[in-house]
This record gives C-alpha cells, structure tokens and sequence, in this order.
C-alpha cells in the first residue's frame, strides 16, 4: 500500500479556472448591497425624517407634512395654491377678512420651485384628486417668454422632490432634462439618494443630537412660524426705469438683492426665444391637468403681480401662449390676466419681483375674492350669501382652526 494518499479529483475540467464568476457575483452583491442599504435609509422615512428643515429637500418636506395634516382639520372647502417665492399671500389675513370666506386657502409654495416639483408635491398632497375644489396656479405670464437658460434643465427640482422620487418616476425625470450631464446626474441620484443626501449625511453626522432637536423644533413649530410670517415692509417708492435704453434710477438706501432682481427680473433687453419654456410647461402643467382630468377639482392658472414696474408687453415678441391654450382643457380655468394690475406699483414691492408685506396684504384680499368669483358658492353649503368687501361672494360658515 502507498503510503502517500490518492490525489484529490477536481470536479473541474482540467485547463479550466475555477470561480471564474466568482468576480462578477461578489460585484452584483455588492451593488445589491449598496442598493438595498440606500433604500433602507432613503426609500422608507429612516433617515429623511431627520433631513435638515433648512435645506431644500428638508423644506420641501416640511411644507409637505404640514399640508397632509392640514386635511384632517381643515374641512372641506379647501383650496390649494401652489408656486414659487412669487406667489406671496397671507392665510391669515384672508382667515380674518370682517366676512367669513368662502373657501379655505392652503398653501403648498415652495420658493425656488418650478411646475416640475409642484407636480410631485400635488401628486403626494392630493393621491385621490378629490380633495380640493381648486388647484391655484400662480405663474408670472399667460404668455410664453423665453430666457437664456433652460427651465428643463433646472437642477434644484431634483433636489426638492427627491425623497418623493420613486424608481418607476426616475427615466421620465432624468429624461425631462435636455443636459446630456446633468441627465446622467439625474439618473445616478434618483436611483441612489444617498448620492443627493452626502452633505446633508455629513452635516448629521457631526451633530446628530442638535438636529434632531432641530428638526423637533421646527416639526413643532412650522405651521405657526409660517401662518403668523409678517414679510418685510421695505418699498420700491422711487423706481424709475427708461424701457428705451434699460436705465434704471434706483430709489436710495436699495441694497445689493434688489438692485439685481429689477435688473434680472425686469430691466433686461430681449432674447432668443427659442420655444423651450413652452416645451417645459406644456409638459409639466400638462401633467398636473391631466392628474385632474374627470376630477371635481379645477386647475386655475393666476397671473401673479408682474413687478413694481411691469414690462412694457412690445419689448418682445412671443412665439407662444402655453397657458392659454390650456384653458380649452375641461375643467381649467385662466382668471383674467389683468386682475392684480393694481398692485403692480413700487410701493407694493421690496425689491424687482416680491411684493412686500402691504403689498401681501392686499394681494391675499384680491385673491379669495378671485377665487370665490370663479368657484363661486359651495355646492353642499345651504348658507345665505353676504356681500363680500373685496368682490364676490362671502359665506358665514364657522370658524376653524387653519394651522
């Protein structure tokens, strides 16, 4: 008998490498991994719960929340608004009118926002599209006018609906944007958040018991903070604007922010126009009607105040007319374009393109007015109609608490 063993038997064919796909598995399972761990915290509320209140994404979600637990109070008669820094109105002041309202304002704004994010906000806002008797759409023009940038490439959307963004959502998304670049930086953010979340993760990270105490805070206090917000009541009172050289004469004391916002907004000379901001509303407004398509709710568009001095309508010739043509749509409606032209005044402004505190006042005032005339009464209510002091018609119906 040898005393050496048998040699072992390779179930392997000779020649050939053994876990040859041993490289390939261990790299799908770490992808996996990363997916997965991505999901856990991003996917389910693990860690957006405590996003920073501050931050875009954080803001987004806060206005978010407090709209979702708005709906179990607040009645039946709502209306909600939605829009950008521009669409500036106060809830309390149109709560406290002599006369009742007849409808509940709520507002679901984001500053810095496009038709893009106020799609996904709706969309998680409004899941049955029965909840409210008007969608409000606040937009600067009825009219197409183009800028040098792109509004489909506006990255900072991403950045707000990111906790929203669900896998089926990121190819249409990441398509919406015409950047080849930023396409793909879409694409490899919507599919792992993480990658959007990094500074924030970091900034966590170095203090996790101060935000959570901040986020508390403000999860506390943030339906209050914004319906007692008192804008500031800095003016315009003195701005001039030569519309045939573009001269602007600024009143004194006018600092650095609304110096650039009347040059930006206002007191700029023509440019291309290209096509590309109908391109982009007709694709995102479109969505959001098409949401409301056999609904009972009404998609209103509202011509916000255009500024403190308004541009003259023949500085450009616009190639199209978006909104307007929406209006053919069932169920949309266009307030008359020329409703807030009263407020276009430099004492109602604080810089080129926000109204100020006095300004908001009247603004909110002539709102649910607008509103009221367009919806008119009600259906189930059974009250007598009293003359409302700002146009239309006013109900008596009991007060809530609209926090």
């Amino acid at each position: 008998m040898s005393p050496c063993p048998e040699p072992v038997k390779s179930a392997a064919p000779i020649g050939r490498p053994r876990g040859r796909f041993a490289p390939v598995l261990a790299c799908l399972l770490a992808v996996a991994g990363v997916f997965g761990l991505d999901a856990l915290l991003f996917r389910t509320g693990l860690y957006t719960a405590w996003l920073q209140p501050d931050s875009s994404t954080g803001l987004f979600e806060m206005i978010l929340r407090r709209e979702q637990r708005s709906q179990e109070k607040a009645g039946n008669n709502l209306v909600l608004t939605l829009g950008n820094s521009r669409f500036g109105y106060s809830r309390k002041v149109i709560d406290q009118l002599p006369v009742k309202p007849l409808y509940t304002f709520r507002d679901a704004g984001v500053a810095g926002t496009t038709p893009r994010s106020w799609y996904y906000m709706l969309r998680e806002i409004d899941p049955t599209v029965r909840r409210y008797r008007a969608v409000v759409l606040g937009v600067d023009d009825y009219d197409d006018e183009d800028r040098y940038y792109n509004p489909s490439n506006d990255v900072r959307d991403l950045h707000y609906v990111i906790a929203r963004l669900r896998l089926g959502d990121v190819p249409e998304f990441a398509q919406s944007f015409t950047d080849a670049d930023l396409r793909w930086a879409v694409w490899r953010g919507g599919l792992l958040k993480g990658i959007i979340f990094q500074s924030d993760i970091l900034e966590f990270l170095t203090n996790p018991l101060k935000r959570i105490a901040y986020v508390e805070l403000c999860r506390q206090g943030f339906a209050g903070w914004s319906y007692d917000f008192l804008d500031s009541t800095r003016s315009m009172t003195g701005l001039q604007i030569d519309w045939s050289t573009y001269k602007i004469t600024f009143p004194p004391g006018t600092d650095e922010d609304q110096r650039d916002s009347v040059s930006s907004w206002l007191a700029h000379g023509p440019e291309p126009q290209t096509g590309r901001l109908a391109a982009f509303r007709r694709a995102w407004f479109g969505r959001i009607i098409d949401r409301y398509q056999g609904s009972p709710t009404r998609v209103i568009f509202m011509r916000l105040p255009r500024g403190p001095i308004p541009r003259p309508d023949g500085l450009v010739k616009k190639r199209s007319a978006s909104i307007r043509e929406m209006a053919a749509r069932p169920n949309v409606v266009l307030a008359p374009e020329h409703v807030f032209d009263a407020l276009e005044r430099p004492e109602l402004f604080k810089d080129g393109m926000h109204l100020n505190r006095e300004g908001i006042n009247r603004f909110s005032v002539m709102l649910a007015a607008e509103t009221a005339r367009i919806l008119g009464p009600p259906e189930h209510d059974t009250g007598q109609a009293k003359a409302c002091p700002t146009g239309g018609a006013c109900f008596s119906l009991p007060r809530q608490d609209k926090r």
